[in-house]
């Protein structure tokens, strides 16, 4: 017994012995994670080797490095993929369970060269993302962990308080062309319609904030009636405010990638994540995905698995940074349903004009009418909230033959994000588009001896090589030109007085040779590697920009551009984007109407007044 009860101690030193040895070995291999980990305590199924500590933090997804024609040269010389990368979709493995929760890092043409020197993406981000395996199970919600009730009921919006205190509220149903919005409080206020937004395809309407419902915290959205609201109180849902972050709109394109606008991303080395959800459900995320690229404000995004289009349903989708709660939402996805009639493609345009326009209906006849005479094929106006006649104007240029289409876009200062929109949901339908202001017209000196307008003058700035993208052609600023209000004959035969020098340039852009991420300067895009930009040598923009006081005070509103300081602003007081010597006061200068005046330029004023007569301002001049 003796001989035994030796022996059983001998063992028991010796396996406590071997389990501290065991917990050393393991130790150390977790204490060298960041060198080529030992042991990872998330190669345990289910979670359990999960480290509570806060320390610990699970290694990001990377995001797959772009294929070679969008990377620069130096870029191009990265690892070749592993040999996952070579599998059609079909044979690709299929990982059943996720990693944890991580947003990713951006591209390295997204973060600056200190950034960029991270370790190198797992085997399986390698792929391309159409081909990266699909992770069934959703990641934890993020959603769970923002900070009230409160901010949780922000996450899913119908209604967003915008500057000068107008509403915007989102609905499904057409209530009518006499709706109402009800106040808390009983307030009320008539809504006025602007149509179906892009994307959710979702009624819009503008109603004022009555005095006694601002007085009420925190704000409340307000319910939309078909007809006038009685005195009941009529309490909404909480109240997004366009100061703070949102995702306000979203497009689905022809590749089945989403589009997601937002302002307030963070575009951090973490990287952005894209997140849906079903509405009306709990906050739980149903698919989460690294976005493919996010830039200013637009973040593109791979469509939900198929198994969850398949659904006749809509989803909420936003997004979120690093570190960062999701971004509050407007944008509702609906899967695209098949179509047996669109088995014919659209007619493609050669040449497409695109523009933001606000309460500018005035100038609206001359600038089609020109630029269809010389080519343009297909005008899409981008409407940031006008309140004039808009909609007759465009009734009466459809009238007359003119292919016109207008798009609601009444997101304040988001013209760059409007552009992108109109770049990328318009390449099956036009091949070049102008990005130019409705005072701006496309003009050439080598015109000046033609008879009558041709539709093949813009064609010829288009003609140009394979691997040319984008056409600049530079800007001329005309003057007020002695006039003190707005020529009833149009701008072209109005201002005839310009500066000499020129600082902008506007663009002609092939859409197919627009970069993924959809960035843009307004006057340019950013193109994909292998494409170039070029001046033209034979076409400018004659930019009537000064014109009589009466409708240049106008511009000390707003601008429509998210990087340029509006007018009052005390900033950037040396910016060209500024007008010369005016200040931020918004005061007519006794000579304002002699200003600007270098050069006296008349030569599309009388080429004009051959092609069209009394004037294309006229509503009795030439229609073509």
């Amino acid at each position: 017994m003796a001989h035994y009860r030796r022996r059983g101690c001998l063992r028991r030193a010796l396996t406590i012995a071997g389990g501290v040895s065991a917990g050393l070995l393991l130790l150390a291999g977790g204490h060298t994670y960041a060198h080529g980990q030992l042991f990872s305590p998330g190669l345990l199924p289910l979670g359990l080797g999960a480290d509570r500590s806060p320390s610990f933090a699970p290694p990001p997804f990377a995001l797959s490095p772009l294929p070679p024609y969008l990377l620069s040269d130096s870029e191009a010389d990265a690892s070749p993929p592993q040999p996952e990368a070579n599998l059609p979709r079909r044979l690709l493995p299929l990982h059943r369970t996720p990693p944890p929760f991580a947003l990713s890092p951006l591209r390295p043409y997204l973060v600056s060269d200190s950034e960029s020197d991270a370790e190198p993406p797992q085997p399986e981000t390698t792929l391309p993302r159409r081909l990266r395996p699909l992770h069934r199970s959703p990641p934890p919600s993020p959603f769970l962990g923002l900070d009230s009730e409160a901010d949780r009921s922000h996450d899913d919006a119908d209604a967003v308080l915008l500057p000068d205190w107008e509403v915007l509220v989102l609905t499904d149903a057409e209530p009518g062309a006499k709706a109402t919005c009800a106040f808390q409080g009983g307030a009320s206020s008539p809504a006025s319609a602007l149509g179906r937004l892009p994307g959710s395809g979702r009624h819009a309407y503008i109603c004022p904030m009555p005095e006694p419902a601002r007085s009420l915290q925190p704000l409340q959205a307000p319910v939309l009636l078909p007809t006038s609201a009685s005195s009941a109180d009529c309490p909404g849902r909480a109240l997004l405010n366009w100061t703070g972050r949102i995702a306000f709109s979203s497009a689905t394109l022809d590749s089945g990638d989403v589009l997601v606008f937002a302002k307030g991303v963070n575009h951090v080395a973490g990287g952005v994540q894209c997140l849906y959800r079903y509405c009306g459900e709990t906050h739980a995320v149903v698919a989460s995905f690294p976005a493919i690229t996010s830039v200013q404000q637009v973040t593109r995004c791979p469509a939900p698995p198929i198994h969850l289009n398949s659904r006749n349903t809509e989803f909420r989708v936003t997004v979120a940074a690093t570190g960062e709660d999701p971004i509050p939402t407007l944008v509702t996805y609906r899967p695209r349903q098949s179509e047996s009639g669109s088995l014919v493609a659209p007619e493609k345009n050669l040449i497409c004009a695109c523009t933001m326009i606000h309460n500018v209906s005035k100038f609206l006849r001359e600038w089609v009418l020109y630029h269809a005479a010389i080519g343009v094929d297909h005008f899409i106006l981008y409407d940031n909230g006008s309140k004039d006649d808009l909609a007759d104007q465009v009734a009466q240029l459809r009238s007359a033959g003119i292919k016109i289409s207008t798009v609601p876009w009444p997101w304040i200062k988001m013209q760059e994000a409007g552009f992108s929109h109109c770049a990328a949901t318009h390449q099956s339908s036009c091949r070049w588009m102008a990005f130019i202001d409705v005072d701006e017209f496309v003009f050439s000196p080598n015109w000046e001896r033609s008879e009558k307008p041709s539709k093949s003058m813009l064609e010829e700035i288009v003609q140009v090589d394979p691997d040319v993208g984008q056409v600049y052609l530079w800007c001329f600023d005309f003057g007020p030109s002695g006039q003190t209000s707005h020529p009833q004959e149009g701008v072209i035969q109005g201002y005839t007085c310009r500066l000499k020098r020129f600082l902008r340039h506007k663009s002609l852009v092939l859409l197919a040779a627009v970069d993924h991420s959809l960035e843009n300067a307004i006057h340019h895009f950013t193109l994909k590697a292998g494409f170039k930009s070029i001046r033209s040598m034979q076409a400018r923009v004659n930019h009537y920009k000064y014109q009589a006081w009466t409708e240049f005070k106008h511009k000390f509103k707003r601008r429509v551009s998210a990087y340029v300081a509006d007018w009052r602003d005390p900033i950037n007081l040396e910016s060209a984007d500024r007008t010369p010597g005016l200040g931020v006061d918004g005061v007519e200068p006794v000579d304002w109407a002699q200003r600007y005046c270098d050069i006296k330029d008349n030569l599309l004023q009388k080429l004009s007044s051959r092609w069209f007569g009394n004037g294309l301002g006229s509503p009795g001049s030439q229609d073509t």
